[in-house]
């Protein structure tokens, strides 16, 4: 579904224009150089007219949402950053067909998982504490302890770079797989606008999917909790490992999880005594975390000013001033380690920007 639009215009009245920006400081990382030029929207219009006037001046264009799934090159970003900030959300709810939420894409996240069980819609307790906007939710495909926000969303409207056109694209045809959608297969296409979520009414959180969570609540898996409950034993799961913001605590300057779980064909690929979970296309999912740690990879290992996290293996961490060549040859080292020990190679979860592994 695609609705023509007029020629581009330049970047509205409400958008900030700001030069030779320093892009650590949009980042959780707080990593990264300059940007040429950074144009913060907080409307729709702005939003899409900032990166049409960019894309009609052959501009590169980096979109930047929380800065929270981002690791950007100590040489900064040639071109124009967009930083979103856009806000809105809307309802619709009613006993029988639940809440349909449309929630702008520069909302923070965990503001909307705090409605939602206020409001008691379910489905987004489990995925309490991720930092980041809402936009990048369907683009990652979000998920923690057991649930993914594949299972929520009924549709995302974008802008499609191509087509030159706003378009709403259902659930069923976003591509949604493990941390991967066709928003993130083809960045360079589409900018999300909005993400709408289908969530049932009730006070009792989803079926709780992920052992750990239910060890903590104190349930079996597959029962129901209070989300209040819920909420709170994930976020303490998550300080735990430093997976909260904090600005006294360096552990959590991090991206989160830096290398998502593997997927292997067989469970015979699974190295033993290793967590696995099979999955419905017939492959199994490893422990990224367990196979760091058992390739000798220690917790506050560092290269640096780069660090593995003290709390947990998957976090790379900035204990106050490291470089992005600091942080990518810490995971490089990981990465090395575990595929010597396991011959296993573990994918990057961050974008990387300006920069490699």
């Amino acid at each position: 579904m695609s609705t023509p639009q007029p020629p581009a215009a330049p970047a509205g009245d409400t958008a900030t224009v700001s030069s030779d920006v320093r892009l650590a400081d949009f980042t959780t990382l707080r990593i990264g150089g300059p940007a040429d030029r950074l144009v913060e929207v907080t409307t729709e219009p702005d939003l899409i007219d900032a990166i049409r006037e960019a894309d009609a001046a052959a501009q590169p264009v980096l979109l930047l949402s929380g800065g929270s799934n981002v690791v950007i090159g100590d040489e900064g970003f040639r071109g124009t950053v967009i930083k979103i900030a856009t806000r809105g959300i809307r309802v619709d709810a009613d006993a029988c067909s639940g809440a349909m939420i449309h929630v702008a894409a520069g909302e923070d996240w965990d503001v909307v998982v705090q409605r939602a069980i206020a409001e008691e819609w379910v489905g987004l307790e489990s995925m309490s504490g991720i930092p980041g906007l809402t936009g990048s939710t369907p683009v990652q495909n979000v998920g923690a302890y057991g649930h993914e926000v594949a299972e929520t969303i009924a549709s995302v409207r974008v802008w499609d770079r191509i087509d030159n056109a706003v378009r709403t694209i259902f659930a069923a045809d976003c591509g949604f797989t493990y941390r991967n959608s066709r928003f993130k297969a083809d960045p360079s296409r589409y900018a999300v606008l909005e993400v709408a979520f289908q969530l049932p009414l009730g006070d009792l959180s989803a079926p709780i999917g992920y052992a750990e969570l239910a060890r903590v609540l104190g349930v079996e898996p597959g029962s129901r909790a209070p989300m209040t409950e819920v909420r709170e034993a994930v976020l303490g799961l998550r300080r735990s490992k430093g997976m909260v913001l904090d600005e006294a605590d360096h552990d959590t300057w991090s991206a989160g999880s830096f290398f998502t779980n593997p997927l292997l064909d067989t469970a015979a690929e699974v190295p033993a005594g290793a967590l696995q979970w099979p999955q419905p296309d017939g492959r199994v999912k490893t422990s990224a975390a367990w196979l760091i740690e058992h390739a000798g990879v220690a917790k506050g290992y560092a290269i640096g000013n780069a660090a593995v996290s003290s709390k947990h293996t998957l976090a790379l961490t900035n204990r106050g001033n490291a470089t992005a060549k600091e942080l990518l040859a810490l995971a490089t080292h990981v990465r090395t380690q575990v595929h010597q020990a396991f011959n296993i190679t573990l994918i990057n979860e961050p974008v990387l920007v300006n920069c490699s592994l």
